[in-house]
């Protein structure tokens, strides 16, 4: 069976891509670890200044895989406890894993992103749409609620009044929906997604990657302290960051009209 994530580099961009089109993309016991990893390859490495994540086939992702969810109480005879605990040690180790992301993450929706895969698409930075995205937060359809943190996730994007119509209805949102509703920045066709993810992403990773990773961590700690501390922590990562190299790079680059060569540093 081939990769359940895929993982390849294009100068200083990452594109990570869910490969089980057979499946729409579930995310199942193998695709979730798989998807973990490849994520945190991508942050550590100094090379990568962001992340483009998609899906393989026809879908973004279908969210979780019924029939595994099924045999958990069907088959496996699951406790409460032990379900608690898949969630805990299994799913959930994606917002976890995402929420400490320094690099930032494109989402690339490429069709239905459904459940937690509507989910997924949330916990990225930036998303753009493919004319034929759908976008559902469907829990309720099987009965469940978002046990992955959408959430949390959701009303941060799209507030909580739209975000409360999408959980209790369960509702399809086409990209334009989602265009108006500001869920993505941009809607494209299917043959432009990825071309214009990837274009995104480079202009991104054109900047100082320490400056890049610096404004992802501001902005996504900024959303959960008071003015005070958010000050703060801007006025301390400021001062570091206006001694770099690449900082004293770039002020020279454009009194000397070049394009600046940043290291990184």
């Amino acid at each position: 069976m081939s990769d359940p994530v895929l993982y390849r580099q294009q100068g200083r961009v990452a594109i990570i891509t869910l490969n089980r089109p057979d499946t729409r993309n579930a995310l199942s016991d193998d695709l979730v670890p798989a998807l973990i990893e490849a994520l945190n390859r991508a942050n550590d490495d100094a090379g990568v200044s962001c992340v483009v994540l998609t899906g393989e086939g026809k879908s973004f992702s279908s969210g979780g895989n019924l029939k595994e969810i099924r045999a958990m109480t069907q088959e496996k005879k699951l406790s409460t406890h032990e379900l608690r605990n898949w969630y805990v040690d299994m799913i959930q180790q994606i917002p976890r894993t995402m929420a400490e992301l320094t690099v930032p993450v494109i989402a690339a929706v490429n069709g239905h992103a459904i459940g937690a895969g509507c989910d997924l698409t949330m916990m990225c930075d930036i998303r753009i749409a493919s004319e034929k995205a759908l976008f559902a937060e469907s829990f309720m359809r099987v009965g469940l609620i978002p046990g992955d943190g959408g959430a949390w996730f959701l009303p941060r994007v799209i507030g909580l009044s739209r975000a409360c119509e999408m959980s209790y209805t369960c509702d399809m949102i086409d990209a334009q929906k989602a265009d108006k509703w500001g869920m993505v920045s941009d809607v494209v066709t299917p043959e432009d997604l990825m071309d214009t993810a990837i274009a995104m992403a480079e202009r991104i990773a054109a900047h100082p990657p320490l400056g890049v990773r610096y404004a992802k961590k501001l902005i996504t700690a900024s959303q959960d302290m008071p003015l005070n501390a958010a000050l703060e922590m801007a006025a301390g990562m400021q001062a570091t960051l206006q001694n770099t190299d690449d900082h004293l790079e770039a002020i020279d680059a454009a009194l000397e009209k070049r394009a600046p060569v940043f290291k990184g540093a």
